[in-house]
């Protein structure tokens, strides 16, 4: 059922609104954070969740960053983790899908970073990567395909490379005081979590426009937030809170959902298949009523980390727009050839719209206002290893 919000300043001010849209919900205890730790967020705005057996520190998060943008992670030293997540994209990436450092093409288009702390699903589809440090091991460890290609045969030639080196030794050290040998794949998975938990960007135009400053957005802005706040767009219900993806949680937060919907991209057959092996929450649960069910993203950035959707098959936020002002994509020929907007799993808000060319173009114009140019060319996430150079 649709939730009607009657006041827009309701809407844009809710931190937490967990609206019951093809959802699937998951409760987890509070976690916890370092209250000495600095986070430097605007006043309002709550930390993300860190687990108990992660303690955020500044030492932790300086180790992370450097190994965040350091090739010697991967086995064949040719790829970072900022090789497919890029500050200046907002930590994502501009290929359609990741290229891992052997050259093979994962089937998923990376995430952005944006907020990733705050994030309850850190796969475009996979409920059970609940948290940064489950998820992260993945592209280090994995092999269909590979990524960092840090297989079993290579592990320990890879942890040698930072504990034979004098720098590491003392920011590994620093960072795990109490641990006797922190030189292993578990700590170094610690590390990036706590370095990912500050990428933190809440400094758009349209973040001072909530903060007072009336002056932040344009017109054309101001009407595509309307658009995008009530049920003539209805982009809130799956786009919500502070990170624009009802994904989302902070510290406080004690119910942690995770939701998957299903836009109408694809209706390949006539009977709501996705692309193969591209399924979406389908490939975990097997109901059919799950298939092209993926994770609604952040929304910050947006106009910074094209190409967009799972499978990194549209190519501007224009096409985004014609979606779902059409109520999803017909493709007319080819092996995707179906009509999503007929796909029988769609959510209930992926209805025609039929924006009219103003309305694309101020909802196009709110989209740009979510870009934080701050965030983007933040030193302190940036590459450490350029200061050296």
């Amino acid at each position: 059922m649709k939730n009607n919000f009657k006041s827009l300043g309701l809407i844009l001010l809710s931190s937490i609104l967990f609206i019951a849209c093809d959802s699937t919900t998951t409760v987890t205890d509070t976690s916890s954070q370092s209250n000495e730790f600095d986070w430097d967020l605007p006043n309002g705005i709550y930390a993300p969740r860190v687990p108990d057996n992660n303690p955020i520190t500044d030492e932790k998060v300086e180790l992370g960053r450097f190994l965040f943008y350091d090739t010697r992670l991967s086995a064949n030293q040719t790829q970072s983790c900022s090789s497919c997540h890029l500050q200046k994209f907002a930590f994502a990436d501009h290929n359609s899908v990741g290229i891992g450092s052997t050259g093979e093409h994962s089937l998923r288009n990376p995430n952005s970073l944006t907020n990733t702390g705050y994030y309850t699903s850190y796969s475009w589809a996979n409920p059970a990567l609940g948290t940064l440090e489950r998820f992260i091991i993945l592209p280090i460890t994995g092999d269909d395909p590979i990524e960092m290609g840090v297989i079993p045969e290579v592990e320990n030639e890879v942890l040698q490379r930072f504990e034979n080196n004098d720098t590491y030794q003392l920011m590994f050290r620093d960072a795990f005081p109490d641990v006797d040998n922190p030189f292993t794949l578990e700590y170094i998975v610690k590390a990036l979590a706590s370095f990912n938990r500050t990428l933190n960007s809440f400094n758009s135009t349209y973040d001072q426009y909530l903060r007072g400053d009336t002056t932040a957005l344009s017109e054309s802005q101001k009407r595509g937030m309307a658009i995008f706040m009530d049920e003539r767009g209805e982009c809130f219900h799956c786009h919500e809170g502070i990170n624009f993806s009802d994904s989302t949680a902070n510290e406080k937060s004690y119910y942690v959902n995770q939701f998957f919907h299903n836009i109408g991209l694809y209706n390949i057959n006539a009977d709501g298949s996705y692309t193969d092996q591209n399924q979406g929450l389908y490939e975990t649960t097997m109901n059919a009523y799950d298939k092209g069910k993926f994770k609604a993203p952040t929304l910050r950035n947006i106009a910074l980390t094209a190409p967009y959707m799972h499978d990194g098959s549209m190519k501007t936020l224009e096409e985004v727009i014609e979606l779902h002002s059409n109520g999803g994509r017909n493709i007319i020929s080819g092996d995707n050839k179906g009509d999503g907007t007929q796909n029988p799993y769609k959510s209930d808000f992926i209805t025609p719209k039929n924006f009219t060319d103003q309305e694309k173009a101020d909802l196009l114009a709110f989209l740009e206002s979510l870009t934080d140019n701050e965030f983007i060319t933040n030193p302190k996430i940036s590459n450490p290893f350029k200061e050296t150079k």
